[in-house]
C-alpha cells in the first residue's frame, strides 16, 4: 500500500519558480523500487506525463518541461520533488504525485496556477 500527499502548489507569475514535493508511505514495501512521477491535468485536457524518476535515478522529461524542470528523490526520506523553473501560463495544472511498481498509485493533487 501506498500513500502519496503532495504540497507545495500555488500561484506564481511567469517566470518564477516552485518546488512541489510528494511525501511517501509505504507498507509492505521499500520506497527505492518505486518508480516516482509527476503527472498534470489542466482543465478541458488529459493528464499528462511531466516527470519520471526511476530507482535507479534515470529521468525522464516531457518535451513541454525539458530544461525547465527537475525531479529528484530522497530515498531515505521517502520525498519525491518537482523543481520548476521559468514557469509559463501553460503550467497552469493540477499537479499529481505518482509511483509505480506493479501498480500505479496517485495522490490528491496540488493547483499551480501561472498568471501575471
Amino acid at each position: 500500500q501506498v500513500q502519496l500527499v503532495e504540497s507545495g502548489g500555488g500561484s506564481v507569475q511567469p517566470g518564477g519558480s516552485l518546488r512541489l514535493s510528494c511525501a511517501a508511505s509505504v507498507s509492505g514495501g521499500s520506497f527505492s523500487m518505486y518508480a516516482m512521477s509527476w503527472y498534470r491535468q489542466a482543465p478541458g485536457k488529459e493528464r499528462e506525463s511531466v516527470a519520471v524518476i526511476y530507482r535507479t535515478g534515470t529521468t525522464n522529461y516531457g518535451d513541454s518541461v525539458k530544461g525547465r524542470f527537475t525531479i529528484s528523490r530522497d530515498n531515505a526520506k521517502n520525498m519525491v520533488y518537482l523543481q520548476m523553473n521559468s514557469l509559463k501560463v501553460e503550467d497552469t495544472a493540477v499537479y499529481y504525485c505518482s509511483a509505480f511498481r506493479f501498480t500505479r498509485h496517485w495522490g490528491q493533487g496540488t493547483q499551480v496556477t501561472v498568471s501575471s
